[in-house]
């Protein structure tokens, strides 16, 4: 699929409206879990694995569901840490963090139930370490882990955040 389809893709599917997600902080070894995204004109964007939450089932459970799509893995969910707020269009979204731990499974490259076959954009899965993923361009990582200086920043932070978000000023 070309990546002007995949944008369109991800524009139908996603984008125009408003979404809640969660997403999963899994540190071990000094190392994050993060997931690669294919978003359209070969942009590539870093997160931790997360999606959207669906009606009738709570954070929790859909952290858990969205954990076992994307990397083959059980998770528990821990502490709340932060909300983000995600905006640059078409994409609009309120992203709950947790901490979560690891219980079970296989690391496997998971899909999006979402996005049919051939046109997954889940392109990578990797176990980075800080250095690693302060190497990443800007554009390609979500903006929450632009300017960690520690895993252990991830913890600390309480609150709502929109980091450097140019949409929502």
């Amino acid at each position: 699929m070309t990546t002007d389809k995949i944008g369109k893709q991800i524009e139908s599917k996603f984008g125009n409206r408003l979404r809640t997600r969660v997403n999963g902080i899994l540190i071990q070894d000094d190392r994050l879990l993060m997931v690669r995204h294919l978003m359209g004109d070969q942009q590539e964007f870093w997160s931790v694995p997360g999606g959207g939450m669906r009606f009738g089932s709570d954070a929790g459970s859909n952290l858990k569901r969205e954990f076992m799509e994307e990397t083959g893995l059980e998770i528990s969910v821990g502490d709340f840490l932060f909300v983000h707020e995600f905006l640059e269009p078409p994409l609009h979204a309120i992203e709950l963090f947790f901490k979560v731990n690891l219980q079970g499974g296989e690391l496997t490259l998971g899909h999006d139930p979402e996005l049919e076959g051939l046109q997954q954009i889940i392109t990578d899965i990797q176990w980075l370490s800080l250095p690693q993923i302060q190497k990443i361009p800007k554009k390609s990582l979500h903006q929450v882990f632009w300017a960690i200086n520690s895993f252990e920043d991830i913890g600390l932070w309480k609150g709502y955040f929109n980091f450097e978000n140019k949409y929502l000023k």
